[in-house]
């Protein structure tokens, strides 16, 4: 099918978490209409307002599609670009890594690695191939921006950081959403398409919707309760929670109590986190949270969920392990309508493998000690890691996707931090605040240039469901793989005219070799060559998914299962195959290393202790707190270019509680200055009873126009950089995960 022929094609939308299927109308080699997919066997029909923008975004003239190379700075300091080919480009990226390299050895290159990385399938098969070779120790990513507490809760209580428990909505008769707004957010850490239609199907069923937010926000209007918390204190309410279902005897149910351990212990660790404890901190009734508790206990099926507003704060991971403790007190995981673990189709077959402890701090990170956690270091200790002189300072990053100067905290040090580089390669489709730094910037093609397959995220959804899609148009643009294998190649000598299928080559055979070793593989025994010459795919990532596919667990294991999953039979179902509802997976799931799930096998006891001590300053404290909010038109800062996603009423303002309004003397439309330890801003005020008195809030990813940058659409609606108010000081110290919600600040009028 060429380019220029009238049609109608079926993709996954691969701008957010909800991975929507969509109807991509093409007419004279150009989309003429997008909408949502009826016949997409997991999303129905369902498209927010960023699934119909793939055309713009594809279209986009800022969007890069030719490599650029950076010839100096103009007299006003900005960097000036050149377009060069692909070739001259490559040999750029050699030339900088090798100087670099030379002067200062390997531990001087980092890397970081952007959210949208996360929706690509070239780089979920390449990236960490890309930093294996790079042999890059210091690596930061924006998953300890926003997520890392779940990966480290999921590791010390199941083995792994990769088993990450989802609600199941669709079967249960309460939901109870902490710090999440899926109204606009569509669902984090649980893919599901039309989250708002199935929270509302909770409702037509008989159940019940709880949100406990700081903002009234869509999802909190639609909930049959909403409960206002401070910020940052959700970990204490979840221990009360803890403590009055124990108290109350809604403890033990479930098949998972019987490979469960540390209830007693936990009995005690809990006893100081009364109600009425927990009221004067939260700002909850005690009455309210005990009721709350009742409910949960009581309910016959109950899905306790939190996300961004759980995670951001500095006792993320003891929120995130309280999430999990009353699911397995109530016999609400592994259950259905409880929190369930899905089983992707690329999944590797282990059954019976025994684990180990789960471990963080295998490296520290050179100037805050800070421990590596997932094989990343806290995001927060970047500028530190760069502007710090001494053995193994960074003097060269490498970014995939990201705009950090942006996204993550102490955002104007972090600008001055990649300034200081001596050089950086990066693979981004915009020339942003981040990549302006750049000695070279590498752009991979465009969503609708590429074929899609949610690795990530079929490990997230709340149904099993599978979904290939082929590129709509053709590009003479390398792909994501391509891109990253010849900088692997160039990382490991073999320099600017290397062949990235040597690497793809070398990437399905290992895989395949693995599972050839592997007895629970239904394909062990087999002959490597063999299997490699049955791979199927049009690019090395799709031969990667091949192999994966054909070795999971629903796998036609190259032919020795008939009927089975293939990327072939994949492309013959264009809505996507439905496996089904969330079947139990515990104890088979498990990696602990005696397949028992053990409440206190990580450092949770010594956390509430610490939690303990914040309480008489969160039930004293006055300051105003600031916390971010989501936008169903946003999703970080790379959006902010598309004029159909930005149009409206300005988006970026500083919400303040007509109380807190009237006390400093503001009205809507005022400009305010708001200071935190690390920096201050000036932003437009809008008055709105949405937050709790004693909250502020400012929306996460804007801060555009930076001379150098090319996002012409973003500058004009610029905004504010709410990470200039993040302290980088303050993490959450068993995930190293940033605190972006609760920041105490000052607000005066400008």
């Amino acid at each position: 099918m060429t380019d220029t022929a009238d049609r109608t094609v079926f993709r996954t939308c691969p701008l957010c978490e909800a991975t929507c299927g969509l109807e991509i109308e093409i007419k004279d080699g150009a989309v003429k209409r997008i909408r949502g997919d009826r016949d997409d066997v997991f999303s129905r029909g369902f498209i927010c307002p960023k699934g119909s923008t793939l055309k713009h975004l594809h279209e986009d003239p800022d969007r890069l599609r030719k490599p650029l190379v950076r010839r100096g700075f103009d007299e006003s300091g900005a960097p000036v670009f050149e377009e060069v080919d692909w070739a001259e480009a490559y040999a750029e990226a050699d030339r900088v890594l090798r100087e670099v390299r030379d002067a200062h050895g390997n531990e001087a290159v980092g890397m970081y690695l952007g959210n949208p990385g996360a929706h690509v399938l070239g780089a979920a098969t390449h990236t960490r191939h890309l930093i294996k070779a790079l042999g890059a120790g210091a690596v930061f990513s924006a998953s300890t921006v926003d997520q890392m507490p779940r990966h480290v809760a999921s590791g010390y209580l199941y083995g792994s950081g990769g088993s990450m428990p989802v609600p199941d909505i669709d079967r249960t008769d309460l939901f109870v959403c902490i710090g999440a707004n899926p109204y606009a957010s569509n669902g984090s850490i649980a893919t599901a398409p039309d989250f708002p239609g199935r929270i509302e199907a909770v409702q037509a069923r008989g159940g019940r919707v709880i949100v406990i937010d700081p903002r009234r926000s869509r999802t909190a209007e639609q909930a049959d309760l909403h409960l206002s918390i401070k910020p940052g204190t959700d970990a204490v309410l979840l221990a009360a929670v803890v403590r009055r279902l124990l108290e109350t005897g809604h403890v033990g149910r479930g098949h998972v109590a019987d490979f469960l351990d540390g209830i007693d212990a936990l009995r005690v660790a809990v006893d100081s986190f009364t109600a009425d404890v927990a009221a004067a901190a939260t700002g909850i009734a005690a009455p309210a949270i005990e009721a709350l508790a009742d409910e949960i206990g009581a309910a016959a099926s109950a899905a306790v969920y939190g996300r961004i507003g759980t995670c951001t704060v500095e006792f993320g991971t003891l929120t995130t392990w309280l999430l999990d403790a009353i699911a397995l007190l109530t016999g609400n995981l592994d259950e259905p309508g409880g929190m369930m673990f899905p089983q992707p189709s690329h999944e590797r077959v282990r059954a019976g493998k025994a684990g180990r402890p789960y471990r963080v701090g295998r490296r520290h990170s050179r100037v805050n000690n800070r421990p590596e956690v997932q094989g990343e270091f806290p995001v927060a200790d970047l500028p530190d890691e760069i502007l710090e002189p001494g053995d193994g300072q960074l003097k060269m990053m490498v970014t995939v996707a990201g705009n950090p100067v942006l996204s993550c905290p102490d955002g104007d040090r972090m600008d001055e931090a990649f300034a200081a580089l001596e050089a950086m390669i990066s693979v981004d489709i915009y020339l942003n605040e981040t990549t302006r730094h750049a000695s070279v910037i590498l752009p991979p093609p465009g969503s609708l240039e590429k074929s899609h397959y949610d690795v990530n995220f079929t490990n997230l959804s709340i149904r099993n469901v599978a979904n290939f899609s082929p590129a709509v148009f053709e590009t003479e643009m390398p792909s994501e793989e391509d891109i990253l294998a010849t900088l692997a190649l160039i990382a490991l000598g073999f320099g600017p005219d290397a062949d990235p299928d040597a690497l793809h080559d070398q990437v399905i055979s290992g895989l395949l070799q693995a599972e050839i070793e592997t007895p629970e593989s239904p394909v062990a025994g087999r002959d490597l060559d063999e299997l490699v010459a049955l791979v199927d795919g049009d690019t090395g990532a799709e031969r990667v998914l091949d192999a994966m596919l054909r070795t999971g667990p629903r796998g036609d294991g190259f032919g020795a299962v008939p009927g089975g999953l293939s990327l072939s039979l994949l492309r013959e179902h264009p809505h996507g195959i439905d496996f089904g509802a969330l079947e139990p997976r515990l104890p088979g799931l498990l990696r602990t290393p005696e397949a028992r799930i053990d409440l206190f096998a990580g450092p949770f006891a010594a956390d509430l202790t610490r939690l303990t001590g914040r309480l008489a300053e969160w039930s004293d404290d006055s300051r105003l707190r600031l916390v971010g909010r989501r936008h169903l038109r946003s999703n970080n800062s790379w959006m902010h270019n598309l004029p159909v996603l930005v149009k409206g009423k300005p988006r970026c303002t500083l919400q303040l509680h007509p109380e807190n309004a009237a006390d400093l003397g503001l009205v809507d439309g005022d400009a305010a200055i708001v200071r935190s330890r690390v920096g201050e801003l000036t932003a437009p005020v809008e008055v709105t009873d949405t937050v709790m008195p004693g909250v502020v809030s400012l929306p996460h990813g804007w801060g555009h126009g930076k001379p150098g940058a090319r996002m012409g659409v973003a500058a004009e609606h610029a905004g504010v950089n709410s990470n200039v108010l993040t302290d980088p000081s303050i993490i959450d110290p068993l995930s190293g995960n940033a605190v972006l919600n609760g920041i105490p600040v000052e607000v005066v009028p400008a």
